[in-house]
Formats: structure tokens, C-alpha cells, sequence
């Protein structure tokens, strides 16, 4: 059932107000709301309203909105208030129970791997070892330690076995035709968008409109566009309010702005409490080993040492995802995201719930490299490339390797891209799948990472501006479609799945 609009306002306000109030912003609210009571413009009769001016002017009122507006994109709208809380995570039961296999499936990989290699999943490291992190914080990529024991937890490819094997209970014995008609991989009912709602969602990609990156247009001088682009991106910083930085992004962000931009549309500010929380972060790396070290470990030597763009980064990627293994405020996302953080049991205790610990929710293969990396080209600073990251993380690539009904889950963006090329390029869709070489097979894994490590990083910043810009992935399987668009005439040419590769 929906809400009516008023008491379902009423909820949204109630839970951003629970939310900010446990927030730095809030004390600091307060702090100058009393410092201004010693200033000569703050009248005791029109105490509230002088006190509201003074925010407002003092730009106190723009951050507070900016934390709103960010709360509003991140957590979901909220459910029925006799909806059960599962409900939030996900509303259908055969994704939750989807999700909670898969979630065992890994933790069993895990758990057999420290078994085999008898390591445990965590431990406390000696103190010498403890000071020789510590010395080489900086420098990590030169060691070489041996890691031919350690496979990768799971490989895109398994992941996409379990998505195609999804059915909906409800419509296995009542045939329904016209899903029927669905002759891709994923086999599950869910609501995608066709090309005129896709058209009004994205309607600021239309032809018409300047795109920074496409300065080929032969109505404007490009550079006219561009400067003017520029001019009004400097002024949306300077505004500095989240909602426009978001609306401006959609046509692409200037290269000198965008490290600005993204973090005013994630409300990232690296204050001094942010810096001091990284450096916790980095305490818990050089006092505690755990398993899942090893696998980011091989992970960035098999991915990043190897990518001629990407190298140059790899002791801000090891320094930042062993943080972000150990970040325990990741946990909170876990209350809109069908996922369930993954518990191991302290030895001998299994089963026993006080013994239970949430171990790393962030055992991923290296998709999560690659999600890094590019962020290395804006960000310089550990601390605040730190924040970005986990950011970016916890509102959109979470969802790439989560099962969900979400609108920009990966199973809705495989969905997408099946259906665009079903419908629009019947003829390639169907001479691919008759040569056994599904189109899925192949665009799968550039969704999974968003792209990352298959475009210049040049270009994946462009599309990384629309996932921002959108507070959506479905671009994704937009431009997975449009690659085999781009590529149709020579893919009718192919005979097997290696040739459409």
C-alpha cells in the first residue's frame, strides 16, 4: 500500500532528522547557533528568526540542505510503517533468499580457503611486523609476498550463473506469454525502462544538448560551449550546493572541476574528524592481519600492476582498501541493501551470537580495484580519496554485486540491456544467441564494474558524471547496449562467441 503523501513526508523528515542529529554537522550547528547569540544583529525578542538569518547568511543553511539532499538520494523512500523491515532491504522473498545463498556460498569459499592454507580469518599482527607496515605504509607494492595459495573468492562469470538460474516462484507453473518472449539469460519478471521513459529520465543526454566529450557538434563552435560550461560549473561550486552540482554533471564535468564537483554531490568535506577517522582505520590495518589483506593483495598485483594506467597508483589502492575492509560504518548501508553483512564466529564459538563478529563485508574480486583506481587521477589525498570511495561505494557499487529488484541492482541493469537489444536489434540479438555467444556473456562483466578497465579513464570519468548526475547505474546498460549498436554490422559477421568477443 502506499502512503499518502503527508504522513509518508512525515516519516522521510522524521528519519533525516534521527540521522543528522548523531552527526558532526549537528554539534556544529549548535556551536555557532550559540556563538551568535553574542553578536550585536541577534535581538532576544526575534531571537529564532535573527538566529535563522544569521545560518542563513553565514552559509550554515546551505550545508544542512546539502546534508538533506544527500540523505534523500542515499536512503530509500520509506516503507509502509507495518511493512517488515526486510521489506527496506528488499521487497521481493525470492531475491532476499537469492542473496542469502550466494552470501553463504562466498563465506564457505572463504572459510574453506583459511581451512586449506590453516590461516585464520583474522589475527593480531606480531609487533615487529606491526612497525614494518607502519615503515612501509607508503611504499606496499614493493613487497612481493607469495600468493599462489590465495584464488579469488568468485569470478564475474559464476556470479552471472547464479543470476540466470533466478525464477520467480510465482510464475513457474502459470505460463505468463508475454515474458515468455524474453529470450535472454535473466529469467525474472522485473520492470525495465523502454526507450521513451528512458528518454524522458536521461533527457539531458538528448541530441540536442551540449555533452562535454562529444564537441563534435556542428552548430556551436565547441569551445564556445565548452568555456560556457565551465563558467557555470565554477559558479554551481561556488554556490556550493549539492542539488545543482548534480543537475550540472549530466552534461559532463570539466576535468578542472570534477574532483570539487563529485564531492559536493557526495557531501564530502574531509573535515578534521574525517582525516582522524582514516587514521583509525589505519591503526586497525597495521595491529590486525586478516585473510581477506591477502586477497586485495593479489587482487591489485593481478590487476592494477598490470594496466599501463593504473600502476602508478598501487600504494594509494592497497592503503585504501584495506581501510575499507576494516570500516565498520559501512555496515549502514546494509539496512537499504538486500545484502546481509557476512558474521564469522570467534574460534570454538560458533553459532554463539555474542561471539559473533562482522567480518569484512567487502570480499569482492577485483571489480573493487578497478573502482578505485580511476578515483586515484582526482583524489590525492588518502583520507579524502578514502571517503569518496566509500561513498561511491555505498550509494552505487554495492549494488553491482548485490541480487536485488533495484531499479540499478545488476540483475534489473542485465534485464535492461537483454531487453534494449531484444527489442531494437532483434536480428543481432538472435544470430548472437543462435552462435551460443548471448550477448549478456560479454557485456556482463563491463556492468559489473562499471566500465572500469575497459574504457580510457578520460572517457569513464564522463560516464561516472551520469551515474552522479542520475543517482543511477542504468546508464550502464545503456551504453553496453549501444556498444553492440556501435558494433552490429560486423558482429552479424561473427561465427562463434570468441569472434564476438
Amino acid at each position: 500500500a502506499m502512503l499518502d503523501p503527508d504522513s509518508g513526508l512525515s516519516l522521510t523528515i522524521a528519519r533525516i532528522v534521527q540521522r543528522l542529529k548523531g552527526s558532526s554537522l549537528h554539534s556544529q550547528l549548535e556551536r555557532q547557533a550559540r556563538v551568535s547569540l553574542h553578536r550585536p544583529e541577534i535581538k532576544l525578542e526575534s531571537l529564532k528568526e535573527d538566529i535563522k538569518d544569521f545560518l542563513k547568511t553565514s552559509g550554515w543553511e546551505k550545508k544542512l540542505q546539502n546534508a538533506v539532499y544527500s540523505e534523500l538520494n542515499v536512503f530509500p523512500s520509506p516503507c509502509h510503517p507495518a511493512a517488515p523491515p526486510e521489506h527496506m532491504k528488499e521487497p521481493l522473498a525470492y531475491m532476499r533468499k537469492a542473496q542469502g545463498s550466494w552470501e553463504k556460498r562466498i563465506l564457505k569459499s572463504l572459510n574453506s580457503m583459511c581451512t586449506e592454507l590453516s590461516i585464520p580469518l583474522a589475527q593480531k599482527r606480531p609487533v615487529s611486523e606491526q612497525k614494518e607496515l607502519l615503515n612501509k605504509w607508503n611504499e606496499m607494492g614493493t613487497d612481493e609476498p607469495d600468493l599462489s595459495l590465495f584464488r579469488p573468492v568468485y569470478a564475474p562469470k559464476d556470479f552471472l550463473e547464479v543470476l540466470m538460474n533466478l525464477r520467480n516462484p510465482n510464475y513457474e507453473n502459470g505460463e505468463q506469454p508475454s515474458f515468455r518472449s524474453h529470450l535472454g539469460l535473466i529469467q525474472v519478471p522485473l520492470k525495465v525502462k523502454d526507450i521513451p521513459e528512458l528518454k524522458e529520465d536521461f533527457s539531458e543526454l538528448g541530441l540536442n544538448i551540449g555533452q562535454l566529450g562529444i564537441d563534435d557538434s556542428a552548430q556551436v563552435p565547441p569551445e564556445f560551449f565548452e568555456n560556457e560550461h565551465v563558467r557555470v560549473g565554477q559558479k554551481v561550486l561556488a554556490e556550493q550546493d549539492s542539488a545543482a552540482a548534480q543537475q550540472y554533471v549530466r552534461q559532463g564535468c570539466p576535468t578542472a572541476l570534477r574532483a570539487d564537483l563529485w564531492a559536493l554531490i557526495l557531501n564530502i568535506s574531509n573535515q578534521p574528524e574525517d582525516v582522524l577517522y582514516y587514521e583509525q582505520l589505519k591503526s586497525n590495518v597495521i595491529q590486525h592481519d586478516l585473510l581477506v589483506d591477502s586477497l586485495i593483495y593479489k587482487d591489485v598485483k593481478l590487476t592494477a600492476s598490470n594496466d599501463d594506467y593504473y600502476f602508478v597508483f598501487e600504494d594509494y589502492l592497497y592503503q585504501v582498501l584495506l581501510c575499507f575492509s576494516r570500516d565498520t560504518s559501512v555496515l549502514e548501508h546494509f539496512t537499504y541493501s538486500s545484502a546481509t553483512p557476512p558474521k564469522s564466529y570467534i574460534r570454538g564459538k560458533l553459532g554463539m551470537e555474542e561471539y559473533a563478529v562482522f567480518y569484512p563485508p567487502n570480499v569482492n574480486y577485483n571489480s573493487f580495484i578497478l573502482s578505485v583506481a580511476p578515483l586515484c587521477f582526482l583524489y590525492h589525498e588518502p583520507s579524502k580519496l578514502y571517503q569518496i570511495f566509500r561513498e561511491m561505494y555505498v550509494r552505487f557499487f554495492f549494488r553491482l554485486h548485490s541480487i536485488s529488484s533495484h531499479p540499478s541492482g545488476i540483475v534489473s541493469l542485465c534485464l535492461l540491456f537483454e531487453t534494449l537489444l531484444q527489442t531494437h536489434l532483434p536480428q543481432l540479438f538472435y544470430h548472437l544467441r543462435e552462435i551460443g555467444a548471448q550477448p549478456l556473456r560479454i557485456s556482463f562483466k563491463w556492468m559489473v564494474r562499471a566500465f572500469s578497465g575497459y574504457l580510457a579513464t578520460d572517457q569513464l570519468l564522463l560516464l561516472w558524471d551520469r551515474i552522479l548526475g542520475y543517482n543511477s547505474l542504468e546508464i550502464l546498460a545503456v551504453l553496453a547496449a549501444a556498444v553492440f549498436a556501435f558494433r552490429a554490422v560486423n558482429l552479424m559477421e561473427v561465427t562463434s562467441l570468441a569472434a564476438a568477443e
